[in-house]
């Protein structure tokens, strides 16, 4: 089945995804006097003296801005603001069917840091939470950075909810496996926004006073091989990954870096994880390949090779990892909670809630699907309920 022109057939028929819907029928001059002049006025003045009543009495309190420059568009690069415009469509189409949170799609003509930033603090008080979307590294870094003390929740959607949607089933991966989550060695191939983030969650890289339980090491490689200390091309943020990942200072390729190692994730260039490869690799190892649309090994080669516990990016595969598991659950609880930032021990108790949802997993469903209602439930629910709640990472892990 070609999707791609099935695709462009239904966006050219229907002009988009997205319309703009009335929540009030306007019959008369009596209705109309209501929503709009004279009527609204004292709702406006009563939102001067008290901007908090915004939330409840306007489109503010159920609404998400999902944001792009276009610089990282899905695995299509630097395509620019109106060629987003579909994949932020598509985003905020998915806010609404799952969790019924109206996002409105805002594609910037500009990929200048400080004025995006600027241009989200000014369209701020429209909104509930900002999600960003598809902008590069490591200019998203600092964009989301500085944009923590907007009053509202911001998350750069492709480090945190990626993160989060890998690190949930990769925890029942690992009781699957009969594996220890202190002594895991984890290879992450790409070291973008979603591979930074992953190994920062991994390695509790960040997470201050919180009781985290890392794995026993992480290695990154992006296009040069194996992030380590001393490597003299980093800078940034990958300096900051030798930091803190790659104990041992192993040097190599993706080879190198796999022998011993119990977790493979994928977050780079299909068909780049070898079947010989993975022989290399500790017993049941577990592999995320989550390159889309060509993951880093087909399934059925990586089993061949003795792997029992894959997970790819595809639909048409068991075990689809999507950051479509978190985000409207996510940005639902953040709206129902009204909180003004996330922090690391929210995402690590989604995490968790993610990876409890399939009461028996086993190696062909780990991982649960988007379409099943408890996602949503459970991800919105360990959001809103976490400051009540609290985190113990090792009892909920263990």
């Amino acid at each position: 089945m070609d999707y791609g022109e099935q695709a462009l057939k239904l966006h050219k028929r229907l002009q988009g995804k997205l319309e703009t819907a009335s929540k009030v029928k306007i019959k008369n001059r009596q209705d109309l006097s209501v929503v709009y002049t004279p009527g609204v006025a004292a709702v406006s003045s009563f939102i001067a003296q008290n901007p908090e009543a915004a939330f409840d009495l306007t489109l503010k309190g159920r609404t998400v801005a999902v944001i792009s420059d276009g610089s990282a568009v899905l695995g299509l690069g630097n395509i620019g603001p109106e060629a987003a415009l579909p994949v932020m469509e598509g985003k905020c189409l998915l806010f609404k069917i799952f969790a019924n949170l109206d996002a409105f799609p805002i594609v910037i003509n500009t990929q200048d840091t400080k004025e995006i930033i600027s241009f989200i603090r000014q369209i701020a008080p429209t909104f509930a939470a900002i999600n960003l979307e598809d902008i590069s590294a490591p200019r998203c870094f600092e964009i989301e950075n500085s944009l923590q003390n907007l009053g509202i929740p911001v998350m750069h959607d492709d480090q945190h909810a990626t993160a989060m949607a890998i690190l949930g089933p990769l925890q029942a991966a690992v009781k699957l496996a009969k594996k220890n989550w202190f002594n895991l060695k984890v290879v992450i191939s790409g070291a973008g926004a979603a591979g930074t983030t992953v190994a920062k969650m991994l390695s509790c890289h960040g997470f201050g006073n919180l009781y985290c339980s890392a794995v026993s090491d992480v290695i990154v490689i992006d296009r040069k091989g194996i992030i380590y200390k001393g490597r003299s091309d980093l800078e940034g943020y990958k300096k900051e990954l030798a930091y803190f990942t790659n104990k041992d200072a192993i040097r190599g390729d993706l080879e190198k870096a796999l022998f011993g190692a119990d977790v493979f994730i994928g977050l780079s260039t299909g068909g780049i994880l070898k079947a010989h490869y993975i022989k290399k690799m500790a017993a049941d190892p577990i592999i995320f390949a989550l390159a889309n649309p060509i993951p880093e090994i087909i399934p059925d080669e990586a089993r061949k090779a003795g792997v029992k516990f894959i997970a790819t990016g595809r639909s048409d595969f068991p075990n689809q990892v999507n950051n479509a598991l978190i985000f409207p659950g996510f940005f639902k609880g953040l709206l129902q909670a009204r909180l003004k930032k996330i922090t690391p021990e929210i995402k690590m108790k989604v995490s968790q809630a993610l990876g409890q949802i399939i009461e028996n997993p086993t190696p062909e469903n780990f991982v649960p699907s988007i379409f099943d209602a408890r996602v949503v439930k459970a991800v919105s629910s360990a959001v809103r309920d976490y400051p009540k709640a609290g985190l113990n990472f090792d009892r909920d892990l263990h």
